[in-house]
C-alpha cells in the first residue's frame, strides 16, 4: 500500500527514525502509526526513552513565582511571530500571574476573556493551552523553583520538600533541579510513578529485541531486564544523572543536600511544559 508523506512525517516527528524507515514502518502496519511506531521500538530504530513534544503549533510557556509557590502557563498561536510579539508576552505574563494569585488548573473567564481580546487585537488566534500550579507550606520547608528556557519553549517547575529549613543550598538546588529538568525531560519521579500499562508495553518491546538475537531464555531475560532498568534511569528524574555532574544520580544530590541540613529532602513535585507538546 501507499502511504502519504504527511503520515510519515508525523511518524517521523514521533520517533525520530529516518524517512525510509518510517515509510516501511508505515507500509507493514497497514497505514496504523501507533503499530508503526510500536513496529519502530522492537527494530530499535525509535528511542523507547524519548519524551517526543511534537510541535502541533507555536506558541510560548511562561512563568510566575511568589512566597505562596509558582505557576506555568502555555499559550498557543498560529506562527512563531505571534508568540514573540510584544502584546502576546504582555499577555502571558499577566495570565501566568493571575493563575498563580487564583490557583488556577483551568482558565477562568478572566482569562478567556483576555485571550479573547488579545486574538481581536493581534488578528491571530491565540489559545489556552495548559497551565500548572505548585503552592508551596513554608511551615513544611517547601520550596518552588521556577525556570523558562530561551523565549519560552521550555518551562519547569520543581517544589523541595525538606524538614523545615529553606537555605540558599535548598533555593540554589531546587534551581539547579530545574535546570536539569529542562535538559532531560524526565517523565516520572521514580520507577515506582511508572504506570504499569507503559512498563509492560516497554518490557515486551525489549523481548521482541531480545528474542530476535537468538539466545537462550536465561540470558534473553537477563537482556530484557537491563534494558528496562537503564529505560526506567533515563526517563525517571531521581534515576538521572545530575546536570552539573552525571556521575552522581539526582536522588544523591537530593540526600546530600538532606545530610547538610540535617533532615529529610524529597522532592514534592515537578513539572515540564514544551511548547506544542502533545500529552
Amino acid at each position: 500500500m501507499s502511504v502519504s508523506a504527511a503520515a510519515v512525517k508525523e511518524l517521523r516527528a514521533m520517533t525520530g527514525a529516518g524517512m525510509m524507515a518510517c515509510k516501511t514502518a508505515l507500509v507493514e502496519a497497514g497505514g496504523d502509526l501507533q503499530a508503526a511506531e510500536r513496529k519502530l521500538k522492537e527494530q530499535g530504530l525509535a528511542a523507547a526513552a524519548k519524551r517526543v513534544g511534537r510541535a502541533a503549533d507555536q506558541g510560548r510557556v511562561f512563568a510566575a513565582a511568589q512566597d505562596g509557590g509558582a505557576a506555568l502557563l502555555e499559550l498557543s498561536s498560529e506562527t512563531d511571530f505571534v508568540a514573540r510579539n510584544d502584546r502576546f508576552v504582555e499577555l502571558g505574563r499577566a495570565l501566568v500571574a493571575h493563575v498563580l494569585a487564583h490557583g488556577l488548573q483551568e482558565p477562568d473567564d478572566h482569562v478567556r476573556q483576555e485571550i479573547g481580546d488579545a486574538a481581536t487585537r493581534i488578528r491571530e488566534n491565540i489559545s489556552f493551552k495548559r497551565c500548572a500550579v505548585a503552592p508551596v507550606d513554608a511551615a513544611s520547608g517547601e520550596h518552588v523553583a521556577e525556570y523558562v528556557h530561551g523565549e519560552g519553549s521550555i518551562g519547569v517547575l520543581v517544589k523541595l520538600r525538606t524538614g523545615g529549613t529553606v537555605d540558599d543550598h535548598v533555593r540554589a538546588t531546587a534551581h539547579d533541579l530545574a535546570l536539569h529538568v529542562a535538559a532531560f525531560a524526565p517523565r516520572f519521579l521514580a520507577p515506582d510513578d511508572v504506570d504499569s500499562a507503559y512498563r509492560d508495553e516497554q518490557e515486551q518491546i525489549f523481548r521482541t529485541q531480545a528474542e530476535a538475537l537468538g539466545k537462550p531464555e536465561k540470558v534473553t531475560a537477563g537482556i530484557v531486564r537491563g534494558k528496562l532498568n537503564k529505560h526506567l534511569s533515563e526517563i525517571c528524574l531521581l534515576e538521572q544523572g545530575f546536570v552539573r555532574d552525571e556521575k552522581r544520580k539526582v536522588k544523591q544530590v537530593i540526600a546530600e543536600l538532606g545530610k547538610r541540613l540535617g533532615e529529610p529532602v524529597t522532592i514534592a513535585d515537578f513539572r515540564y511544559f514544551k511548547v506544542g507538546e502533545q500529552r
